[in-house]
Parts: C-alpha cells; sequence; structure tokens
C-alpha cells in the first residue's frame, strides 16, 4: 500500500513501480463528477491506468481529519504539549432505521382508527406509555417521513392533536472526534518561537504569516486553531491567538487580523502530509504486518515559496 496526500500522474507512476496493490490517496482525487472516461484530461488517465494495472485507490480525507488521532491531531502538536479538544465535534450519522424523532400523543386515548393508521406506519414504532394524571399516551419512535405522515393523521382530531408533543433527537457527540482542533498550550510561547517549531513540524523552510492586530513576533501564543487544508469555514471567529491551516483567502486574512489573531499559512497539503507517517504505522498496526505499507516520495505541494 502507497500512501500520499494528492494523487498525481507520477505518483501513480510510483506505486506501479514499486508493485503496489493500494494506493490510499489522503485526498479524492476525483471531486466533480466524471462523465466520461477517456485519456484526454490527466484524472481521467488516472482512473484508466489504475483499472488497467487493477490498482485500488481509497480516500478517506474528511473522515480520517475527524479522528481523536487523525490529521488535526497531528497538526494540532505543531507547538508542542497541549491539551486539544475539536471545534467541531463529530456525532453520529444516524439513528436505527432512521428513527430521529420521537412523537408523543394521547391524553384520552385516541380512536383506535388513528392508533392502528399510526403504528402501521412504514418506519414507525409505536409503544404504550404507562398511563398518567392526563389519560394515557403513545409515544412513536420515527423516521422524518413517519413523523410528518403521523401528524396528518393526528391533525384529523383537534383535541388530540393539541396534546401532542414532538422531540427531535440529536445523537451526542463521539468523543475527541470532530473537524479542527483548539489547542491550549501547558505554556506561552512567543510567536517567533511558535513560527520555527510549526515549521520544524510540518517539514518547511517557510511559511507564511500574517500578525494580528497590534501583535509582534514577541507577543504570546498561549492558544492556538488548527484546521487542516482549508480552514477558514472551522476557524474563523475562534477565540485564539493564533490560526494554523494550509490556506485561506486574501479577506478571511484580513478579518482575523482585524480581530487581533495572527495567521499562519503553510500551503494546504503541506499541513495534512507530515499525518501520513502516523497514518502509515496506524495501518501497519491494524494490519498486524501483513502489508508493506510505505509514504510516497513524489508526493508534494504544487505550490513552494521560491
Amino acid at each position: 500500500m502507497l500512501l500520499t496526500n494528492d494523487l498525481t500522474e507520477d505518483v501513480l507512476q510510483e506505486a506501479l513501480a514499486a508493485g503496489a496493490d493500494m494506493v490510499l490517496s489522503y485526498h479524492p482525487p476525483i471531486f466533480k463528477a466524471l462523465k466520461r472516461v477517456t485519456c484526454a484530461h490527466w484524472k481521467e488517465r488516472l482512473v484508466v491506468t489504475a483499472l488497467e494495472k487493477r490498482l485500488a485507490v481509497y480516500s478517506p480525507h474528511t473522515a480520517c481529519d475527524a479522528l481523536a488521532n487523525g490529521g488535526q491531531r497531528w497538526l494540532g502538536r505543531a507547538l508542542g504539549a497541549c491539551v486539544s479538544v475539536p471545534l467541531r465535534a463529530s456525532t453520529a450519522l444516524s439513528y436505527p432505521g432512521g428513527h430521529g424523532h420521537l412523537l408523543e400523543f394521547g391524553g384520552d386515548v385516541p380512536g383506535p382508527s388513528v392508533l392502528s393508521r399510526v403504528s402501521a406506519l412504514q418506519g414507525g414504532v409505536c409503544a404504550h406509555l404507562p398511563a398518567q394524571e392526563d389519560g394515557a399516551r403513545v409515544r412513536l419512535s420515527c423516521s422524518h417521513t413517519a413523523m410528518l405522515q403521523a401528524l396528518a393523521i393526528l391533525s384529523e382530531d383537534p383535541e388530540v392533536y393539541r396534546g401532542t408533543e414532538l422531540l427531535t433527537l440529536q445523537k451526542p457527540p463521539l468523543l475527541d472526534a470532530g473537524m479542527g482542533r483548539l489547542c491550549t498550550l501547558a505554556g506561552p510561547v512567543s510567536m517567533a518561537v511558535a513560527v520555527e517549531r510549526i515549521k520544524s513540524h510540518v517539514g518547511l523552510k517557510h511559511v507564511r504569516l500574517a500578525l494580528g492586530r497590534g501583535k509582534t513576533l514577541d507577543s504570546p501564543v498561549s492558544v492556538m486553531a488548527v484546521c487542516a487544508g482549508s480552514g477558514s469555514s472551522i476557524l474563523s471567529g475562534v477565540p485564539a491567538d493564533l490560526y494554523l491551516t494550509g490556506e485561506m483567502s486574501h479577506h478571511e486574512v484580513l478579518d482575523a487580523v482585524a480581530e487581533g489573531r495572527s495567521v499562519i499559512l503553510c500551503e494546504h497539503s503541506n499541513s495534512e502530509r507530515g499525518y501520513l507517517r502516523e497514518l502509515g504505522a496506524q495501518i501497519t498496526q491494524c494490519l498486524e504486518g501483513k502489508v508493506e505499507v510505505t509514504v510516497s516520495r513524489t508526493d508534494r505541494d504544487p505550490l513552494e515559496v521560491v
């Protein structure tokens, strides 16, 4: 298995030369739908060659970003020891059977026709609750579609409908998983020290720095917010001394600077690529060493400071 941040034609040739059976490409090589697969465009050629050579391609990207031990956590360690929590917590995708709603109705027991019709709805499960002071109650665990159908049935009896209660369920956050990280350092460091530690962590000689309004290279950094890749949508408005990400637009940087927050940009894939070494070790351990896992030597960010 060959790990890469981006599957380019050079990386694909490297994988074939190494005799790889599978490429794990952090970024999906196909972002926009392909209406045809020819050799006219480089991304189409990737598909053609991979199919011809029976080379599997898998892209985890955002799911891998959000893992408790994923790419965001790796980037968050750029300044050293810290306590980090997700900026946007991940939750489980759905409830079993899609039952994301609870509909409770009753009081005086609805007529048998209403009960039988609601109970027969596909995507819903009825349960009779213990009698309360206001009478018997029925609880329906249901999908969104079944909830709308049940409400339509209950609305035929105004008295029952007035006593109906609806609860939309939400899964609790997955522990320590989510997009971006807010990193509180064990002790403050100067901005100058932060820059050097980040360059060392991501393996770059140069990064782009925008100092927050009123800040200097001697200003302390106690809290850093990070988001690998393109982080503006995750970082915007987050209270931190420093934003670390791959890329932000000119006006998004201006907004952060105006709020007194400094910004370090290291280009999109440079904020992710270093994690591949850790990911490779995790995969090797999970597969009990039965698969040879290597990191691409030809994969690199298309942009560099010269």
